[in-house]
């Protein structure tokens, strides 16, 4: 749903001069100094961009699904890492208070997540949970008007910077399911939350993870998201549908910037006494990359459209990011092929697209998940 669409249009607009200006220029220093550029990280918050999906009475710009998946676009066109320093504001970080967090909850934490005086992380993973999210095994044990943390988060994005927690712990020892998970608000500073060393990726080098750990970690009572036990996991699973098609939409957008780089290459490079681009092998390749890519921003289009209009769109979030994830790993794949052994040097774009795109068919459920989900919805629809 477009509200305004002169409005969006300025700020796609914007947002697109950003990417081409600023953030394309700077993209091999990130990789280098594998940090966001701190007047890159300035740039971000004035232009608001830690707030587009939060509502404006929070201080945000309060995109529309659609708006936002426009946006998204517009950033995957660049390194993966300059969105995902904000991404978590927006997406998982920020959702959860907002959806089933209590009213004095959103009132001291959300404004600040949307101009991004305060940078937020989601813990969900731990070493032995990945895929199966219900078996965590971090405890929250109530003593008083507090509750005692231990247990150990893993791949936490935003980790070794953030200065507020997202956490999942299990309340109910005797609930070995997700009834017995319950979701709080940790803030950096709090004692006994110990953050391990940065992890060395494949890819995405300026995007930080690591291991959170909670040693006796004391969180006061009122920070249990909602206010209850029993929740967490609940209100996980709420804020996948926006998440899904979010990072859908950004594998759209790095798709593109590559049928752009591979065009480009293919036109000024000669084989054969003529463009790459004239031969028809090479053709077929660009020909495949351009029409799914297209493929898979009508999918999120209209999957977004659904969600504005109102309509349970969880297959359909996991059809785009099951499809879209893939999609870009095919892209990147004859992206690096149609550059011949350039493609494989690091001082092209392309080479490192490679390897920053194989993350999107992990994060956020993986490609299996996601066809677990699409086929138990089916299942479940049909009965």
């Amino acid at each position: 749903m477009i509200r305004d669409p002169e409005l969006i249009s300025q700020l796609v607009d914007t947002i697109a001069r950003f990417v081409r200006e600023r953030l394309i220029p700077n993209e091999a220093r990130l990789a280098e100094e594998d940090a966001v550029p701190p007047e890159i990280l300035a740039e971000m918050k004035e232009m608001g961009l830690f707030g587009l999906s939060i509502p404006e009475e929070y201080g945000g710009l309060g995109l529309t699904m659609e708006e936002e998946a426009l946006v998204a676009m517009e950033i995957g066109k660049t390194s993966p890492a300059f969105r995902s320093v904000f991404g978590t504001n927006n997406g998982i970080g920020a959702q959860g208070i907002l959806i089933d967090g209590t009213e004095e909850q959103k009132a001291k934490y959300v404004p600040r997540l949307a101009t991004g005086e305060i940078l937020s992380s989601f813990c969900l993973t731990e070493p032995d949970s990945g895929s199966d999210a219900a078996s965590l095994r971090t405890t929250a044990v109530r003593d008083g008007d507090h509750y005692i943390l231990n247990g150990t988060k893993r791949y936490i994005t935003n980790g070794p910077e953030a200065d507020l927690y997202t956490v999942m712990a299990r309340t109910n020892p005797d609930n070995k399911g997700a009834g017995g998970i319950s979701a709080f608000i940790v803030e950096g500073d709090t004692p006994g939350l110990h953050r391990g060393p940065a992890d060395n990726k494949m890819g995405q080098k300026g995007a930080h993870t690591c291991d959170i750990i909670f040693e006796n970690c004391r969180v006061p009572a009122e920070n249990i998201i909602g206010g209850k036990e029993g929740q967490g996991f609940k209100t996980a699973m709420k804020v996948l549908d926006r998440g899904r098609l979010h990072i859908s939409a950004v594998c759209v957008g790095v798709a593109e910037r590559l049928v752009e780089e591979s065009l480009r290459y293919t036109m000024e490079r000669k084989q054969f006494g003529a463009a790459l681009a004239e031969h028809q092998l090479i053709q077929a390749m660009l020909a495949d990359s351009k029409t799914e890519a297209y493929a898979g921003k009508t999918m999120v289009m209209d999957a977004a459209r659904r969600k504005d209009a109102g309509e349970n769109v969880s297959t359909l979030a996991s059809c785009c990011k099951l499809f879209c994830a893939e999609m870009v790993g095919r892209v990147a794949d004859r992206a690096v092929q149609v550059h011949g052994g350039a493609g494989y040097m690091s001082e092209y774009a392309v080479e490192r697209f490679y390897r920053d795109v194989r993350l999107f068919r992990i994060y956020e459920g993986t490609t299996q998940i996601q066809q677990i989900v699409i086929a138990r919805n089916m299942v479940r629809e049909a009965s």
